[in-house]
């Protein structure tokens, strides 16, 4: 994955879906654009599609909903399947600077 810069100077970068948890959103295999800047000058708003860091897994990435923002300003992320997503029904809302950026949903 590399970051490349667009027209609007902002970062963004490719990722490819792992899995089925945000599916019928995203299919396994779809690869998707991530706006890293997005959150620089606002916070996330319910219904968004994000990328964040797992708060166990270092090294790991998710896409997740944003579901609703907390009153001390955690982010409580949901996939779209609750049978089968790792999200924040079973680790919690997230601190805001594990959100990495704002996921840009591909057409079909």
């Amino acid at each position: 994955m590399t970051d490349h810069v667009t027209d609007d100077s902002r970062r963004r970068r490719r990722f490819r879906v792992s899995g089925d948890s945000m599916y019928p959103a995203l299919r396994d295999g779809d690869e998707v654009d991530v706006d890293l800047d997005a959150f620089r000058d606002r916070a996330p708003r319910a219904g968004e599609i994000v990328l964040a860091r797992h708060p166990f897994k270092r090294e790991t990435v998710m896409v997740k909903r944003v579901a609703r923002i907390e009153d001390n300003g955690r982010v409580f992320l949901i996939g779209e399947d609750p049978f089968g997503s790792s999200d924040s029904r079973g680790f919690g809302a997230l601190a805001p600077e594990r959100i990495l950026g704002l996921v840009e949903v591909p057409t079909r």
